[in-house]
């Protein structure tokens, strides 16, 4: 018998706005003037918040950070793509959609500053918490999102991790898993092309991330994550998608990691100066603004308000952050279980009974 082909498939890349502003009309969203001002707002605002929060590690006022400069079209564009009954499972470099999808700015914070009270959101935030270990966060997703289809919720669980964390077994797992049992989950790869100090072409041999969705039978797509437009397209979709129950959707969001890894990293010494200029010149805030302003909404007098309004917030939350009451110590036994088991309830008894005297 001849050999016959079993599969064939297609990977497409999504681009609506260019490095110089101009959108492709087509493909571009039907977003009002205000929301597009707002993209632009939130996203300096992360800028923002993530520039003082490297501030405070230097200073000793924070352990270490995961900066996100110039990864923020990715997350506003994602956030925008959300309803707040959705459920966001971040790994460790999504402040900024965290913060949008309703967690308060301070605790974000908290957490890095080694107080764990930072993962205690207000009720109501559909948020897990940050997740450090590499990887384990896309079954966590996966696992959200087939609890979501089998509860009938119409809310879907929306998944970050890095490039690299797509080398780990567990990503391979929960988009296997994910497929199969068709959850309401869609999953975003933030490719800034280095995991710590490893390029991508060291991480994958494929063309794109995204094309690895074909192994599981899902939907993949890349778009360009320098494109909060494009980004807010490709999830919306994904989102909608899943919502029908018609299963997950892999975005590979490629984009760039300006900073260092962390605070604990020196990019220097394992990246090319001159690549970090050439996506220097790619940033997704400056393309937004240059978009806004070419159609005259958007100006320096409005940068100006804009700049001291987040300056004041960002102050506010390191505020928050440093008169925060010192925590009980009973409260290393709240939050690990709905009953408390007898041994821990003694060990807590025995901890207050100590503290006390």
């Amino acid at each position: 018998m001849p050999r016959t082909r079993v599969y064939e498939a297609i990977t497409e890349r999504l681009e609506i706005l260019g490095e110089d502003g101009e959108v492709d009309a087509e493909l571009a969203p039907a977003l009002d003037d205000e929301t597009l001002r707002a993209l632009l707002r939130d996203m300096i605002r992360m800028r923002a918040f993530d520039d003082k929060a490297l501030k405070l590690q230097r200073q000793g006022r924070m352990g270490t950070w995961a900066p996100i400069l110039g990864q923020e079209a990715v997350q506003a564009g994602v956030a925008l793509a959300m309803d707040r009954s959705d459920w966001l499972i971040p790994a460790f470099r999504e402040h900024g959609t965290m913060l949008l999808h309703g967690v308060p700015a301070h605790l974000l914070y908290a957490y890095w500053a080694g107080d764990e009270r930072g993962s205690c959101f207000p009720e109501g935030v559909r948020c897990f918490p940050v997740s450090v270990p590499v990887g384990s966060q896309w079954q966590h997703g996966t696992g959200v999102g087939l609890s979501l289809k089998l509860q009938g919720d119409d809310a879907v669980a929306v998944v970050f991790g890095g490039d690299g964390s797509t080398s780990e077994g567990d990503f391979h797992e929960a988009l296997n898993c994910a497929a199969v049992f068709k959850v309401r989950a869609v999953y975003v790869i933030q490719n800034n092309h280095w995991a710590i100090s490893v390029p991508l072409e060291r991480q994958t041999a494929t063309p794109t991330l995204a094309q690895k969705a074909h192994a599981y039978g899902l939907p993949g797509l890349q778009v360009d994550g320098n494109d909060v437009l494009a980004v807010y397209v490709a999830v919306s979709e994904a989102v909608a998608r899943a919502r029908r129950g018609e299963g997950p959707t892999l975005i590979e969001a490629v984009t760039y990691r300006m900073g260092d890894h962390t605070t604990a990293d020196n990019a220097s010494r394992y990246r090319d100066e001159q690549e970090v200029e050439r996506w220097q010149a790619r940033d997704p805030i400056a393309r937004l603004r240059r978009h806004l302003e070419g159609r005259g909404l958007w100006d320096e007098q409005q940068e100006e308000v804009l700049a001291e309004e987040v300056r004041k917030w960002v102050d506010a939350q390191v505020a928050a952050l440093e008169t925060m009451p010192a925590p009980e110590p009973s409260d290393i036994f709240t939050s690990m279980y709905a009953e408390l088991p007898r041994h821990l309830a003694e060990q807590r008894d025995e901890l207050l009974e100590e503290v006390q005297s």
